[in-house]
C-alpha cells in the first residue's frame, strides 16, 4: 500500500510573534518551526497502516511545500519512519491560498499514483481546513474529513469520523482516497536515534512549481496583519438587582456571546 502524507511546517505554538515591517505577516527571522500537529497525526496513521499491512511493497511518502527550512521537518518525518520525501521548493507559499497550495501538492502527488493520501485536518497558522478537500477534488478521488482512525479492508477502507457533541460515524470508502486526519486519534511516536541516522540516507526529491507545471499566480490572502488591541471598559448596570441581572444575561448572550 503506497501512502502519501502531505505535511506543513508551522511556527511553534507558543512562539512570541511580531508583525513584520510591511504589516503583511509576522516576522519569521527569530521564530522556531515545527511539524503541524494534525499533520503529525496523519503521518502516524500512515505509519501504523504500513506496519499493520506488513506488505513488502508498502511505502509512506511525505510531501511538503515551502522554503529551505522545511527540510528539517521533512527529515523529522523520515526519522519517524517515512520512506522518502518530496520537497516542493517554494518561497512564496504564504502568497498562495488553499487552492494554490493544493495545486502544488496535486502536481507532486499525482505521478506517484498512491493508494491513499492523508493530510492534517487544518494548519495551526491559518486554520482554513480546506487544502485536503480541494486536493481530493483536483486528484479526482473520494474523500472524508475529521478522521480519527483508518482500517484497511478487502474492498477499501473503513474510517471513523468525529462528529458534533461527542458523536462518531463509521463509513466505508474505496481506494484510492483522500482523508483529512483529526488530532488525537493516535499516540504520536518519537524519532529514535536509529531513525534519525537512517533519515540522513533517505531520498528527498526537490522540485519547483515550474518543474511541476504549476503556474498559479500569487493571491493576496491577507491585506494587513495587526496585533489585538488591549483595552479596558466598565459598564454600570442600573436598576434593581433583578433588573441588573437580566441586563447582564442579555449582554452575555448577545454582546459577549458566552451563553
Amino acid at each position: 500500500m503506497k501512502i502519501v502524507v502531505a505535511i506543513k511546517q508551522v511556527r511553534e505554538r507558543d512562539a512570541q510573534v511580531r508583525i513584520d515591517a510591511a504589516g503583511k505577516w509576522i516576522e519569521e527571522g527569530d521564530l522556531q518551526f515545527a511539524l503541524n500537529e494534525s499533520d503529525a497525526y496523519a503521518l502516524e496513521e500512515a505509519l501504523q497502516l504500513k506496519e499493520k499491512s506488513a506488505a513488502a511493497d508498502g511505502e509512506v511518502i511525505v510531501v511538503s511545500a515551502g522554503p529551505e527550512r522545511v527540510g528539517t521537518t521533512i527529515r523529522e518525518a523520515l526519522a519517524k519512519g517515512a520512506d522518502r520525501a518530496i520537497h516542493i521548493d517554494c518561497d512564496d507559499l504564504g502568497q498562495r491560498d488553499a487552492l494554490g497550495v493544493a495545486h502544488l501538492l496535486a502536481a507532486a502527488i499525482k505521478p506517484e499514483s498512491p493508494d491513499l493520501v492523508l493530510t492534517g485536518l487544518q494548519s495551526e497558522d491559518l486554520g482554513l481546513g480546506q487544502t485536503g478537500v480541494i486536493l481530493a477534488e483536483l486528484l479526482g478521488l473520494p474523500h472524508a474529513t475529521l478522521i480519527l482512525h483508518v482500517e484497511k479492508t478487502e474492498t477499501g477502507l473503513t474510517v471513523k469520523r468525529e462528529l458534533e457533541e461527542g458523536w462518531f460515524q463509521s463509513i466505508d470508502l474505496p481506494t484510492p482516497a483522500v482523508l483529512t486526519i483529526q488530532s488525537g486519534g493516535n499516540k504520536l511516536r518519537y524519532a529514535t536515534l536509529m531513525g534519525i541516522k537512517r533519515a540522513k540516507t533517505k531520498e528527498v526529491r526537490r522540485v519547483t512549481a515550474a518543474e511541476l507545471g504549476v503556474d498559479t499566480p500569487p493571491v493576496v490572502v491577507l491585506e494587513q496583519v495587526t496585533l489585538p488591541q488591549k483595552q479596558k471598559s466598565t459598564q454600570i448596570l442600573d436598576g434593581t438587582a433583578k433588573e441588573a441581572a437580566a441586563a447582564l444575561v442579555e449582554k452575555l448572550k448577545f454582546e459577549v456571546r458566552v451563553l
